[in-house]
């Protein structure tokens, strides 16, 4: 049986841009003709999907599955790990909620993890010509090293060739790579097979001598400088760009920045009109006066409402609402916005709450979680959003809570100018965010300009093409095929 050849991405640290190299990856080599899957054997984040079979798996892989042009398989991130405090996780295997667990308990534990790792990867390598497999973080992180199953450890049970990416964006890249390689037993230095030095800006020329002077010290040439490129493709670290917020346009959406946001890739199309800024508050000065107000889904629904309510944002959304200004709330944003929360089965430690009272809904949370993709045709919208019936909307549920006698029934619930939604994905549907942002205009009494229908597949595809073809001239891809064909 013929198997997949494996490469892998690793990062002198978190955000070194491991995500979307590995997209790049994944759209050259199905563009070169290969059966091409990523593959990530442990995920940190909250950003999550649900797959066609109702399991759950980090969105990174996710993207890069789509650029691989292949359905995402929960098989390309066996293990997610959703943090639910700051020294503590759920963790996921094989998209199934294994429990939760304290950072020392999960380290002593994760070992025993690696056989359902290598049989999603030998079920991924046996269906496919290349696995792109991503690392996390940093593989010099000589604490966690002796139980590590996602940087070395995994190129390892992979005999996977590395390439070795830094950032130089945020400087010191050529210590970052040095430092890195120099903190790596020599069976790992073994394994890195060339650098690659990210989010460049500026002339190459200048690089030169310090791209020299680097080959002397890791003894591995540089497979190529990328330069910093602006594409509309959603990977785990983007929201730290978009927390930095620009100017406020002609129509104002402000989301709120839950300690624990997760999915805020939800939101991405209603970013993308010229007159719409979409900016992430996390307090009460921050939010002003938006013409819509966004609930995000959040992993700890409970201590999240609690932050609002301390923080006085709750306040101000409440007076925002009464004063006829739009609320959206997605997932846990949509619970928060109901009369209680109640938590039976202590799934978020017990007890109940009042919510917010603007949604007339209780949530009650259940033992298991729902995990279901969704789709059908907006119906029974009223309000100033009335225009969404008739759209046909596609997403995703993750969620422990059921609000309402039976959930809450359709793709929107709404209450005056409140509304909420379980669907993660919702605004993706072509035209779906052009109705929310038309109507937000209509309400101001401004002309919206940008009525063409805007196909969000379609424009993925193209990102996903302009990154290729950036990471393709960027990188001496004869290189890394040789690197692919020699293995390690």
């Amino acid at each position: 049986m013929n198997k997949a050849k494996p490469i892998m991405i690793q990062g002198t640290m978190s955000n070194a841009g491991k995500s979307l190299l590995c997209a790049a990856l994944c759209r050259i080599f199905k563009q070169d003709g290969y059966k091409v899957a990523p593959f990530k054997s442990q995920n940190m984040a909250l950003n999550s999907f649900i797959t066609d079979e109702g399991l759950e798996m980090g969105r990174a892989q996710v993207v890069q599955a789509e650029a691989a042009g292949v359905k995402p398989s929960v098989r390309m991130n066996p293990i997610l790990l959703k943090p639910t405090t700051d020294v503590g996780s759920q963790v996921i295997v094989n998209g199934e909620v294994r429990g939760n667990m304290r950072a020392v308990d999960y380290f002593k534990y994760k070992t025993s993890l690696i056989p359902d790792i290598m049989r999603a990867y030998d079920s991924l390598a046996a269906e496919n010509d290349i696995l792109v497999i991503e690392g996390a973080g940093s593989p010099a992180e000589i604490n966690l090293k002796s139980a590590d199953i996602v940087n070395m450890g995994m190129a390892k049970m992979a005999h996977a060739p590395v390439l070795l990416v830094g950032d130089i964006d945020r400087g010191g890249v050529f210590a970052q790579l040095y430092g890195t390689v120099a903190l790596l037993e020599p069976d790992e230095r073994a394994m890195v097979k060339a650098t690659v030095i990210n989010k460049f800006r500026g002339d190459v020329s200048i690089l030169a001598p310090g791209l020299d002077m680097l080959f002397d010290l890791v003894k591995v040439p540089c497979a190529g400088v990328v330069p910093y490129v602006r594409v509309e493709i959603d990977d785990e670290d983007s929201l730290s760009e978009r927390l930095t917020a620009g100017e406020r346009k002609e129509i104002d959406i402000a989301v709120i920045s839950l300690p624990r946001l997760s999915n805020f890739t939800d939101f991405t199309p209603l970013s993308r009109f010229s007159t719409v800024s979409l900016r992430y508050v996390k307090n009460l000065f921050e939010l002003g006066s938006p013409d819509l107000i966004v609930i995000p889904g959040t992993k700890s629904t409970v201590a999240d409402l609690k932050w609002m309510r301390q923080n006085g944002l709750e306040a101000g959304i409440l007076k925002a609402a009464s004063r006829g200004t739009p609320v959206f709330g997605i997932c846990g944003g949509l619970q928060m916005l109901g009369t209680k929360i109640s938590d039976p089965f202590g799934a978020e430690g017990g007890g109940e709450i009042a919510g917010m009272g603007l949604l007339p809904l209780e949530t009650v949370f259940a033992k298991e979680k729902t995990r279901t993709q969704t789709e059908g045709v907006f119906e029974n919208v009223g309000g100033m959003f009335a225009s969404l019936n008739g759209l046909s909307y596609r997403g995703y549920e993750i969620h422990m809570g059921q609000s309402g006698e039976s959930g809450a029934a359709g793709a929107v619930v709404e209450n005056g100018n409140v509304y909420g939604s379980y669907i993660h994905g919702l605004f993706d549907g072509d035209g779906i965010a052009q109705a929310v942002v038309r109507a937000l205009f209509e309400k101001r009494g401004l002309t919206f300009d940008e009525d063409a229908v805007f196909n969000v597949r379609a424009y993925r595809e193209s990102q996903y093409d302009l990154l290729a073809d950036t990471v393709r001239a960027a990188l001496d891809m004869d290189l890394v095929y040789r690197i692919l064909e020699e293995g390690v």
